[in-house]
């Protein structure tokens, strides 16, 4: 037989394959994790543009920014109103990082960060983002 054909078997799925699809799944659940956020947290539906979702208002105004961990701040004097809606909507993003880093097997702050990064790309233009190294900058 010449050296032009192999004569080895078809491999079986090595576990480095395997890992591979684990990966993919976990990237998969981690996205519609964050789905789920943008779903829960601000309403977001199919017409998401006809919508106001509660924190619109106070981030356009300059008074709510986002941080890089996946909470909500607010910037400034602000009244009790707008401080009751951040500290709403923290804990309910707490509790859903929570959940999530506890079916992943990651830490809430990961969590936090992922979920950050489409809370910046749902977010309305003019929304103030306080970076981890403390720099602000607005959409």
């Amino acid at each position: 037989m010449c050296g032009c054909i192999s004569k080895r078997r078809p491999r079986k799925m090595s576990e480095q394959s395997l890992s591979f699809k684990r990966l993919n799944r976990r990237q998969w659940l981690v996205g519609a994790g964050a789905a789920a956020l943008g779903l829960a947290l601000f309403g977001l539906s199919p017409r998401a543009n006809a919508e106001v979702r509660p924190l619109d208002a106070p981030r356009v105004a300059g008074t709510v920014g986002e941080r890089y961990d996946g909470y909500a701040v607010t910037r400034g004097t602000v009244t009790p109103d707008i401080t009751a809606l951040v500290d709403k909507v923290n804990a309910e993003r707490k509790a859903l990082y929570a959940e999530r880093a506890k079916t992943q097997g990651v830490s809430i702050l990961d969590i936090g960060k992922i979920y950050a990064a489409e809370i910046i790309k749902s977010a309305p233009a003019g929304t103030w983002f306080l970076s981890e190294s403390g720099q602000w900058a607005q959409k």
